[in-house]
């Protein structure tokens, strides 16, 4: 039986989580009249993880703070990094504040979780960087948060959801994509709903399988998108990651979307390059989950996403996809690993080149 491929030391985890506990932490980062509105009216349960806390997938056992809401635990993180002989990870904050209806509460919301993961997350452990949420309601309140934290060079990338209220290639966005491309950041599209509308195309589903397996529609959605508005000819050195979007899904759709695209792109004349083309130049995938069956099925993976360029390696603490340090596909070279866990990462978030050593 093929043994799952080591890791290489140092490598870049591109995936964690950090859990908000409650919103009284995040109190201490609001204006004073922010909180007199939030605690008068008891908000609070903005959690946007999708997983339910005591789901065995949620986190993995030995991940699991007792009595604790998974990932809100700093040291039980650290332990993580230090089992993988981690050199640097990026956090991501999937909250509330990406789907409140109100555009301003959106944005001091955002604003305290950025500040709160900066002061209670990064400036604790070194190894750690950070995706920064910004209020998508709002793209010029995103603009203007990417603005504030773009001299704090541990933040990273910009964090989206994968189902917002609209597809994301719409011009409605593109303020956030010149941001990224003004500061040279990746936008992080992560599994996730703002829940505006049904989290699959047929309606609302009835249970947490079928809301977990339905991700990959929100995924493909979002990609043709960014590809069929023009998003990529717009914004010819925008990046985009794909986080804890799965990639076995990738093959069978590029090969339909890039057959379709050969007869269809004639109403979108910007539409000028392959689908397969422009997910090679602009796009990358987490390596979790990596759900195949098996070591042969795989390498044919592998090899249809071209894997040397495109895949980020990624644990996605503290979500349970994998046993031990076993978090990458089996059968691996010592060259594709190094690429996935060093070389990709580095080259996908240029604020590593400049802050690791």
């Amino acid at each position: 039986m093929t043994q799952p491929s080591p890791l290489t030391k140092g490598a870049i985890d591109c995936d964690v989580h950090i859990g908000v506990p409650s919103m009284a932490a995040l109190l201490p980062y609001m204006s004073e009249a922010w909180r007199e509105m939030i605690t008068s009216r008891g908000t609070d349960g903005l959690d946007l993880a999708s997983y339910p806390n005591n789901a065995p997938l949620s986190c993995r056992p030995d991940w699991r703070t007792p009595g604790g809401k998974p990932a809100t635990d700093l040291p039980m993180l650290q332990r993580a990094l230090d089992a993988f002989g981690t050199k640097a990870a990026i956090g991501h904050c999937l909250w509330g504040a990406q789907a409140v209806h109100s555009e301003d509460l959106a944005q001091a919301l955002c604003q305290a979780v950025n500040d709160w993961v900066a002061d209670q997350w990064l400036d604790k452990e070194p190894r750690l960087r950070a995706a920064m949420v910004v209020p998508a309601q709002s793209p010029p309140y995103s603009a203007q948060e990417i603005e504030r934290l773009a001299a704090d060079k541990r933040f990273v990338a910009i964090q989206l959801l994968c189902m917002n209220e609209m597809l994301l290639g719409r011009r409605y966005y593109w303020p956030i994509y010149e941001a990224a491309v003004k500061h040279d950041l990746p936008i992080a599209i992560h599994a996730g709903s703002a829940m505006r509308h049904a989290t699959t195309p047929n309606g609302w589903p009835t249970h947490f399988t079928h809301d977990y397996v339905g991700q990959t529609a929100g995924f493909e959605g979002q990609l043709l998108s960014l590809m069929a508005e023009g998003v990529f000819n717009h914004f010819p050195t925008l990046r985009v990651v794909m986080v804890e979007s799965g990639v076995t899904w990738l093959p069978a759709f590029l090969w339909r979307a890039i057959k379709s695209w050969r007869g269809l792109r004639g109403e979108t004349p910007w539409f000028t390059q392959s689908p397969g083309d422009l997910v090679r130049q602009h796009v990358r995938f987490t390596t979790q989950p990596f759900d195949v069956p098996g070591p042969e099925e795989a390498q044919k993976i592998l090899r249809h996403i071209d894997a040397d360029d495109s895949l980020l390696f990624a644990t996605d603490f503290p979500h349970w996809h994998f046993e031990g340090t076993n978090a990458l596909p089996p059968g691996l070279s010592d060259d594709l690993i190094h690429k996935i866990t060093v070389t990709n990462p580095m080259a996908t978030y240029p604020r590593l080149q400049e802050t690791l050593s």
